[in-house]
């Protein structure tokens, strides 16, 4: 018996296969991963969006696997401080914990929340708490059975006495594929996802959205992925709208990472709506 993903994994295969490796959704991005020898694992990233800003962070993250702690801390160039301390399996068995917090030096405002997975045979359960902001409280749960899922969401304020927010899914997914039916928005927002692994080196998924409180208009996006050979892939989409993306990924050799990708209105070829982006990626 495994573990069911959690609820906004459901439907986790199709997002992936849609959302996943475009890397023309920013101009450029880089991104340096090292380990020292005691442990610690630093992480560099940036981005350059296509409106020009720019933004990084520098992380530090310590695990120590008998006590279950691993701690990271992250500096980012908005001059945010943030820090996470996770717990695993020592609470409870299947229980990890979480104490996230922020510190903005320039304003001397601050965050914290705690967060909590709880794991078992054919469930999984999550709570978020924002401790400080309302306190709010966000909560969802999945059961599963031989690839059957259910599952479910709710937000509450704690101040307010009131539910903020509800969603369900059903899902059921198998290596081979998998199809998951989504209500969020307070069940006003209905998608519909199917993910297909055809073989080994060919992937294609769907997924199709309706919001009920706005147009008639159901949105629609297909997607596909070619695994070229074990170190690249190509990956291509379209949307009802008109809009494709294509994307291209090699492992250039042992640690470093190659991503680039576009993006063009098909029914504006002649406006300047087109993007294109790069990632790089390295690992020591």
């Amino acid at each position: 018996m495994s573990v069911p993903p959690a609820f906004t994994d459901i439907a986790k295969p199709s997002n992936d296969l849609i959302t996943k490796d475009f890397f023309h959704t920013v101009a450029a991005s880089l991104e340096v991963k090292s380990k020292a020898p005691n442990g610690v694992s630093f992480n560099v990233k940036g981005k350059s969006t296509h409106e020009g800003s720019t933004g990084g962070a520098i992380e530090a993250k310590y695990a120590d696997a008998p006590s279950g702690l691993t701690l990271t801390q992250a500096w980012t160039t908005a001059n945010a401080l943030d820090t996470k301390v996770e717990l695993d399996n020592q609470l409870a068995k299947g229980l990890k914990a979480e104490l996230l917090t922020q510190f903005l030096p320039s304003s001397q405002a601050k965050g914290a929340k705690l967060n909590l997975y709880f794991k078992q045979p054919n469930f999984q359960a999550r709570a978020f708490f924002d401790l400080l902001k309302g306190p709010t409280a966000n909560i969802d749960a999945v059961l599963g059975h031989e690839g059957f899922l259910v599952g479910a969401e709710a937000g509450y304020d704690v101040q307010k006495a009131a539910i903020t927010r509800y969603s369900a899914a059903v899902g059921y997914s198998v290596p081979e594929y998998s199809a998951a039916i989504t209500a969020t928005n307070n069940l006003s927002v209905f998608s519909a996802s199917y993910y297909h692994k055809v073989n080994s080196e060919v992937e294609a998924g769907a997924k199709a959205t309706w919001d009920s409180h706005g147009s008639n208009n159901v949105g629609l996006e297909v997607a596909s992925k070619y695994r070229i050979d074990p170190a690249s892939f190509a990956k291509a989409k379209i949307n009802d709208r008109g809009i494709a993306a294509a994307a291209y990924s090699v492992v250039l050799r042992q640690g470093a990472t190659l991503g680039l990708g576009a993006s063009f209105d098909t029914q504006n070829l002649n406006e300047a709506t087109h993007k294109v982006g790069a990632s790089f990626t390295f690992e020591a």
